[in-house]
């Protein structure tokens, strides 16, 4: 296990081990755009990290974590103080995995499990009774885990490529972003549904739905968030916000 500080480099992958835990606590900080052979499971005990993918945006609030597979790459953007626990997986050893990105609600027992992992050695023997026992209900955990709505995919064409110079302001409703780039609706309409397998409006609230998540864990400011938002009300939020998560907001970031 190594505990990180902002400046220290690490490679996963130099070790050849079957599983390869860290920890850090850190501020302001972007790990830039990499990749690792091996499988990552990164999980936020305190705060939110944002993960930038290829024509993917994932958000990971406190108590979730983020799988992502081997040869992906991705940049992890961390605001505030963020305490976070990485697990690596040489899924040559452990192919039962998941095969693609997802975001997984974390119960006590797995959380419990990866704090144990995350602080052994690196030169753990995984093959051992104990330490086995504890990495097979970890996998067998994250193959159960709930999986949360936070991914947000991008269409490519180039036509609506604006949407993603900045993360922060609230997309144009359709009749709006159809004027400001010089296409129709139904253009645009087509472009998501091909790409992201969503309408355009149903894209936009799922926007919405992440940035609102990025915002209350950052600020906890429910007013604020729904305002930046245009939502009409307090109340109109917490139902949106419910509609979408299946929970309040205070209880989804508790």
């Amino acid at each position: 296990m190594a505990y990180l500080g902002a400046n220290d480099k690490f490679n996963p992958d130099q070790f050849g081990a079957a599983v390869v835990g860290i920890a850090s606590l850190l501020g302001n900080h972007d790990s830039g755009l990499h990749q690792h052979q091996m499988g990552q499971l990164l999980f936020a005990k305190k705060g939110c990290i944002r993960i930038s993918l290829d024509g993917l945006l994932c958000l990971l609030p406190s108590s979730r974590a983020a799988w992502i597979p081997p040869g992906v790459k991705h940049r992890a953007e961390m605001r505030q103080v963020v305490d976070y626990r990485s697990l690596y997986f040489d899924l040559g050893q452990f192919p039962v995995l998941p095969g693609k990105v997802q975001v997984i609600e974390v119960n006590p027992l797995l959380r419990a499990v990866l704090e144990r992992l995350a602080m052994a050695d690196f030169d753990t023997d995984w093959q051992q009774a104990r330490h086995a026992n504890l990495l097979s209900v970890c996998i067998e955990e994250i193959n159960q885990a709930k999986q949360e709505p936070l991914l947000l995919v991008f269409p490519l064409d180039r036509r609506v490529s604006c949407l993603q110079e900045n993360l922060e302001q609230l997309p144009l409703a359709l009749h709006l972003f159809a004027q400001q780039i010089a296409a129709s609706e139904k253009t645009i309409s087509r472009i998501f549904q091909r790409e992201t397998g969503m309408s355009y409006q149903e894209w936009r609230q799922q926007w919405r739905l992440l940035r609102a998540v990025e915002m209350l864990a950052e600020n906890g400011k429910l007013s604020e968030t729904a305002s930046a938002l245009g939502f009409a009300s307090d109340s109109a939020f917490i139902a949106f916000f419910k509609s979408r998560t299946g929970k309040t907001p205070r209880v989804y970031l508790s």
